[in-house]
């Protein structure tokens, strides 16, 4: 079956930042990267896509991730590969991350999707919007709050 997971980004939480959210994506590659998954990142434009790239490769050497954008890298594609809208991965992937902030939706195209719901009111809204999409398509869904650690 497939599914959908909505990510509840707290106001002012660590994710509620262009850096905390990039951070937690590439936490999150790395989770189901290791559980065997082919990713894909979709990002609002080229120039986000390539920021999010630029900050992969400033990972901490055992926290690396092999990554591309699309169109570039390895034949067989790397465990995570990064576009933007308009763009189709070049590789087979399972899973889906949604960082684009338009309506965009994935349903069909990809057997889990993971997309995220932020503070900010119209872009929650898009939110919302894509999730009836993916209840409509028969989509399991399912949303987490992020956990932070209080400071």
């Amino acid at each position: 079956m497939n599914t959908a997971t909505f990510y509840i980004i707290q106001e002012g939480s660590p994710q509620d930042s262009t850096l905390g959210w990039a951070s937690y994506v590439h936490f999150l590659c790395r989770h189901f990267s290791a559980q065997g998954a082919k990713v894909y990142i979709n990002c609002d434009d080229k120039i986000a896509a390539e920021q999010l790239a630029e900050h992969f490769w400033q990972q901490e050497p055992n926290d690396y991730l092999a990554h591309n954008l699309v169109g570039e890298g390895p034949k067989s594609g790397t465990p995570v590969e990064i576009g933007f809208a308009g763009l189709k991965p070049s590789w087979n992937r399972q899973l889906v991350i949604n960082m684009a902030n338009n309506a965009a939706t994935f349903a069909n195209s990809f057997a889990q999707v993971v997309d995220f719901v932020p503070c900010e009111e119209k872009a929650k809204q898009l939110a919302r919007e894509r999730y009836k999409i993916y209840r409509q398509a028969g989509y399991q869904l399912q949303t987490i709050e992020i956990q932070h650690p209080e400071s």
